[in-house]
């Protein structure tokens, strides 16, 4: 019989299996353990960017009444723009360190299936954005007596929906590499810089041009930092804000879902994948 990537394999059981899932995250998890630089690299840039934009911030609270009125407002934007980046680049780094290390090919000869791969890579993309958002969020406590915590649990729903926005675009990423190899890499890094202006992650979306605003709407992130706002500034808790991003994420990470298993497909019946590599 063929598996579910079209490839001989011996009879086994149906249904999504934890322990296959599992074994790519595992590996994950002790190619982090074993490389303190890694880890690092991790916590290194949300770091850096904590401690410049908040003494920044320390000092806007004394010229501006808008930063006076809401502390943290700055800072909670840049841990909840981190999130969302370290969500897309830790899905890609994932996906990425198996074809630096010539590795995909063997993972995908294996018995798993796509979607359990696909499972394995949201959850190593979890641990990534956790490893390197927390120092972070700690340092902004420690320097400048501001926990994002404050937001109480409106930060659990802007979480999810800028993870699962990462994972979609990381997918997305994931499959133009398949298709098109290396030279597609770049669009890891470039990707949701595109998306940063428009998305309103450190002013409200009223500045943007009304044509840019309407583009604007249509992606999640930009409800979830006007929601951020208006906790912060108006201490309303917009739910209609939440329900856009979440509808719109469904359809982001259903259309990443596609894109990447419809790469791998074409990449798998023109034989790149054993191709992709340094």
């Amino acid at each position: 019989m063929n598996d579910g990537l079209g490839l001989a394999a011996p009879e086994r059981e149906w249904g999504f299996s934890v322990r296959r899932t599992s074994a790519i995250v595992l590996r994950h998890y002790y190619l982090l353990r074993s490389s303190w630089a890694r880890v690092l690299e991790l916590a290194y840039w949300p770091v850096i960017n904590m401690t410049l934009w908040g003494f920044m911030t320390v000092f806007l609270v004394g010229q501006s009444s808008l930063f006076a009125q809401a502390t943290g407002l700055l800072l909670a934007a840049i841990l909840l723009w981190d999130v969302l980046f370290r969500s897309q680049l830790g899905l890609g780094l994932a996906f990425l360190e198996e074809v630096w290390s010539r590795n995909l090919g063997h993972i995908l000869v294996s018995p798993i299936r796509p979607y359990e791969y696909i499972a394995a890579l949201f959850v190593v993309a979890l641990m990534r954005v956790l490893i390197g958002v927390g120092p972070a969020a700690l340092l902004a406590w420690g320097l400048y007596d501001y926990s994002i915590f404050t937001l109480g649990l409106p930060l659990l729903v802007f979480f999810v929906n800028l993870v699962v926005l990462g994972w979609a675009i990381g997918l997305a990423i994931n499959g133009l590499i398949l298709r098109f190899g290396l030279g597609a890499e770049s669009m890891a890094w470039m990707a949701l810089f595109v998306l940063a202006p428009i998305c309103g992650i450190y002013y409200p979306l009223s500045v943007l041009p009304e044509w840019l605003r309407w583009i604007a709407y249509a992606i999640p992130a930009s409800y979830v930092f006007e929601g951020m706002r208006a906790v912060l500034i108006e201490k309303t808790f917009r739910v209609d804000y939440v329900v856009a991003a979440a509808l719109l994420n469904l359809v982001y990470i259903a259309g990443g879902v596609a894109a990447f298993l419809y790469c791998f497909r074409a990449a798998r019946r023109r034989g790149l994948i054993l191709q992709i590599g340094e």
